[in-house]
């Protein structure tokens, strides 16, 4: 039997950790779990979307990824109209949503240009 893997963290490159915090805390809505300042050239931050068991990583001194170089996060919503209103009244630049045999999305990217989505996915009983 093969071991049980579990995504639970996600690293984030981002020019301005505290630029990105308060997007994404402020903006988006994730939960600030954790802030350390490890070293003088090493900080860790984390960063959980609300309702979910998998987390996003902002450092600083522990990578070599360039910041916004990430594209295709995706989270899955109940509704995306809903989710799609609640980011951009919060001020949040977000596409509309557009739909998909699999599923509707809204798109976003934060601050340093790294791209997200939200999907709400369609089961097969939605599509009658």
């Amino acid at each position: 039997m093969a071991s049980e893997m579990r995504i639970e963290l996600i690293q984030v490159p981002v020019s301005d950790i505290d630029r990105a915090k308060a997007f994404y805390v402020e903006k988006v809505g994730f939960n600030a779990d954790h802030d350390h300042q490890v070293t003088d050239a090493l900080r860790f931050v984390q960063l959980t979307p609300p309702g979910s068991a998998c987390s996003i990583a902002l450092t600083s001194g522990a990578h070599q990824m360039t910041p916004g170089s990430l594209a295709g996060l995706q989270m899955v919503v109940d509704d995306a109209e809903s989710a799609r209103q609640e980011l951009a009244e919060r001020g949040v630049a977000v596409s509309d949503v557009q739909e998909f045999p699999w599923g509707s999305f809204v798109f976003f990217q934060d601050p340093d240009g790294n791209g997200w989505a939200l999907q709400a996915i369609t089961r097969p009983d939605d599509a009658a």
